[in-house]
This record gives C-alpha cells, sequence and structure tokens, in this order.
C-alpha cells in the first residue's frame, strides 16, 4: 500500500544498530501532530548498500537521518542524495568535528563503537524489553523490578517517555490512571521516589485527545474530551499524586527528552551516581 501524500517517511541509516538515530527521531518528531513512518537500515556499511538505500529514499520521498563515521561511506551518501535530490541530515559528523577540532586529535572513524556488545548495551536492551513488557500498566505483579514508574491520565506521553528512559538504560513502567477505577495496589505499594506523576496543561491535553479520535475517525463528542471531565481527571490526579508523595512531572509543550531530564534527575537525586 502507498504511504498517504501527508505522511512523511524518515529512514534512519547507520553503520551500528541505528538506536541512536531512531531515538533523535522519535524525540524531534513529537514536536509535530503529523503522521510518520520510520524505517531503520543497520550495518550500513558498504557504497552498494549505501546506493540502493537512497534509491529507496527517492523512490519514497523519505528525509534521510544518518549516523555514520567512515569517510568513504559518508562522501557516497552525500553524494548519492545530491545526485537523486533526498535530503539528508547528519546527526554525528558536526558534533565528532567540534570535538576533534576542541581536543585536537584525530576520530577514529570506526563504525559500530557507540553501541558495541557492552555491559552498558545489554543494560539498554533489557530495559527496554522491560518498558516494552510493562507498558500501559501491563505486568503489575513485576512492576516492582522497575528503576521508574510513570503514571497519568491517558495521553500524557506515558509511553514516549517509558522508551525515551529505557534507551538510557533505566527500566521504566507505566501505568495509566483511568477515570471510575482505583489506581491498582501494586502502583500505590511502591517506593515513592521511583513513581512519576505527569501533569499537563488542560487546554493542551484537550487538544490532543481531540486530534487523537479524529485520526481514529471516532466520535469527538465523549467525555474524554468534554473540558470539564478533563479538568476533574487531572484534578483527580494531581491529589493522588500529592497523597503519595509522587514527584508531579509537566509536560506541556515540552519535548520527551526535556521531561526525561527531569525525572533522571530526581531518580539520580534519590538513588544516587546514575546507572550509565
Amino acid at each position: 500500500m502507498a504511504p498517504n501524500s501527508n505522511d512523511m517517511t524518515v529512514f534512519v541509516v547507520s553503520d551500528g544498530t541505528g538506536d541512536t538515530g531512531s531515538a533523535a527521531v522519535r524525540a524531534a518528531m513529537i514536536q509535530f501532530r503529523d503522521r510518520w513512518r520510520l524505517r531503520v537500515f543497520r550495518d550500513a556499511r558498504t557504497i552498494s548498500e549505501i546506493r540502493r538505500v537512497i534509491g529507496l529514499a527517492h523512490e519514497t520521498g523519505a528525509l534521510v537521518v544518518f549516523s555514520l563515521v567512515e569517510g568513504d561511506i559518508i562522501e557516497a551518501l552525500l553524494r548519492e542524495c545530491e545526485d537523486r535530490g533526498v535530503v539528508a541530515v547528519d546527526l554525528l559528523g558536526p558534533l565528532i568535528m567540534r570535538v576533534a577540532q576542541r581536543l585536537k586529535v584525530e576520530p577514529l572513524h570506526q563504525p559500530g563503537l557507540l553501541h558495541g556488545f557492552s555491559d552498558d548495551y545489554f543494560d539498554r536492551v533489557d530495559a527496554v524489553e522491560f518498558a516494552v513488557r510493562h507498558d500501559d500498566g501491563a505486568n503489575l505483579r513485576t512492576l516492582h523490578e522497575a528503576d521508574i514508574v510513570l503514571t497519568g491520565v491517558s495521553r500524557t506521553s506515558k509511553t514516549p517517555l517509558s522508551m525515551y528512559l529505557a534507551q538510557r538504560g533505566f527500566k521504566t513502567g507505566n501505568v495509566p490512571l483511568v477515570p471510575g477505577l482505583d489506581a491498582p495496589t501494586e502502583l500505590l505499594e511502591l517506593n515513592k521516589k521511583r513513581v512519576f506523576g505527569l501533569t499537563v496543561d488542560p487546554a493542551t491535553l484537550l487538544s490532543i485527545r481531540t486530534a487523537r479520535l479524529r485520526s481514529m475517525r471516532a466520535p469527538s463528542s465523549t467525555d474524554y474530551t468534554d473540558p470539564d471531565q478533563v479538568e476533574l481527571e487531572l484534578d483527580r490526579a494531581r491529589k493522588l499524586f500529592r497523597a503519595h508523595g509522587w514527584k508531579q512531572v509537566d509536560v506541556s509543550g515540552r519535548a520527551v527528552e526535556e521531561s526525561a531530564s527531569k525525572i533522571v534527575d530526581a531518580y539520580e537525586e534519590a538513588f544516587g551516581s546514575p546507572r550509565l
């Protein structure tokens, strides 16, 4: 099926796992409400593979975001993009150049260094798997194994934040607060310093929920988007957060990485040095 003309396709091209590029793209695209698609091309270390990927990008009108370090491969990619009129964004090149200038040393230009199979890498893999298993209130019986647990009403960025924190190595679960239902006991029994209550401006939440229903072609006139009900949900959530001593994090107008930074700072203050 051909992509909708209003959709945006982003190709991440990496000489490693593609995790760096994928995380950066997701963090950027959260700022936009348009629909978009992500394709990751891992271990792209030959010129023939680069030509194939850029050919696909040309055919689909994709934006190319690359995290490559080998000079010949980067040159080949940029040349192919120029020849085919494909827009490309270099994630690592400018930073590596500035660091090299500052340190007055030549970079290694060795692919795959960022995600070598170190303990940190496997910690991140475990954390991502944990976040997937504990998304949206799933597997509450093992929620106590989490480093961080996020909670809040629907559409307060719980899942994007969980995945972002997991990519930084924090085992993260998230639990939704559902109108008319008590918060689960497994959440209430956690160490209060591990739990973070997500809040948002009512007008922002109303806009996000309305857009969500529109994208699903669902009826727009429901309690889910009723201004009074939205205010009531948020008020009840804030009272719950205060009652249990959970730190509140306002996600209104903030990128995922900004909110995550506040959470990590509070976590490290409570539990000591960073995990990674």
